[in-house]
């Protein structure tokens, strides 16, 4: 994974990296919820996923299956996991 990309929806960042293997791009989870639901704050976005991928494992949604963690730049500049999803 080589390009990093900063994307925006409504005003809001969402961070992006190319997977060159796969030939596609991943998007940090956290910033898509932030985005649509227009929420800066970090912990809400997190929790917000957190309890959506919980529903969502309760009815066997294969969304959660294709979600794992990769390290994006925080707004700090230090590198965190979060979630992603293509």
């Amino acid at each position: 994974m080589s390009k990093i990309s900063i994307r925006f929806y409504k005003d809001h960042k969402v961070r992006a990296v190319w997977d060159e293997e796969r030939n596609l791009w991943w998007f940090s989870a956290l910033d898509i919820v932030g985005a649509i639901n227009q929420q800066d704050d970090h912990e809400k976005n997190r929790n917000y996923w957190k309890y959506l991928k919980a529903k969502l494992r309760k009815e066997h949604s294969e969304l959660v299956s294709d979600t794992t963690q990769l390290k994006f730049t925080a707004s700090d500049g230090k590198k965190r996991m979060t979630e992603k999803s293509s």
